[in-house]
């Protein structure tokens, strides 16, 4: 086309260069990721599944299984169907979902991090790691096993579980916990700097690094007698 055959166009409707209205975007989206739900569907729910952005409250009962990583931040997802199967990550930040499902599995990590949850259901499985970050979590079911590392920094928890497990990092960093359950084990570091923390449980195991910045507890001790009094720490404790 010709830039005088161009300027005539131009002339006689200059909507054409109207950029398209966001509502319509977000509308022609959102049923893109409509038909990637069913096309996954169709195959085998092999893959990652790719709906983050979009307007989505719920998934369909259909879907019950993702081979791969689940995106779904930014979504306006309420709900989960029961028993859902994720081979990969689930990546839920910044939705409105407040529960999750019975026998929800996440076989890579659960980014949670600014959702309202408040609680985890019994049985819960992540084979990676689980960011409650900035939520108002409030408890952890019993028996609470997490492959990786356990993100609870900024909630207003204060006891943990008995039972639970912790196979990477445990961050507790500027939270409400006052107590730490009997025979806690921690896979690499603890973090419980500015918390109220007073005492530390005497079967306490961490295998990293224990961080006690701006707490009572560092107030109270110095390093060396805190190394004696908790043997189970086996890297370095910082006051």
């Amino acid at each position: 086309m010709k830039f005088n055959d161009l300027t005539k166009l131009l002339e006689q409707d200059e909507s054409i260069f109207q950029p398209r209205k966001i509502e319509d975007r977000q509308d022609r989206y959102d049923k893109m990721c409509q038909q990637q739900i069913q096309d996954h569907i169709k195959n085998g729910s092999r893959g990652d599944l790719y709906l983050s952005g979009s307007t989505i409250a719920a998934l369909p009962q259909g879907l019950k299984h993702v081979g791969g990583d689940l995106y779904l931040d930014g979504t306006l997802i309420k709900e989960l169907p029961d028993g859902l199967y994720v081979g990969g990550d689930l990546y839920l930040n910044s939705t409105p979902i407040k529960e999750l499902p019975d026998g929800l599995y996440v076989g890579g990590n659960l980014h949670l991090n600014r959702t309202p949850i408040k609680s985890l259901p019994d049985g819960l499985r992540v084979g990676g790691y689980l960011d409650l970050s900035f939520t108002p979590i409030q408890t952890l079911p019993d028996g609470l096993e997490v492959s990786r590392n356990l993100y609870l920094s900024y909630t207003p928890i204060q006891t943990l579980p008995d039972g639970l497990k912790v196979s990477g990092d445990l961050w507790l960093y500027d939270t409400q916990i006052k107590t730490l359950p009997d025979g806690l084990r921690v896979g690499r570091n603890l973090d419980l700097s500015h918390t109220p923390i007073q005492t530390l449980p005497d079967g306490l195991k961490v295998s990293g690094d224990l961080w006690l910045l701006k707490t009572p507890i560092a107030k109270q001790y110095n390093q060396q007698q805190l190394k004696q009094m908790y043997p189970g720490v086996k890297g370095e404790i910082f006051t």
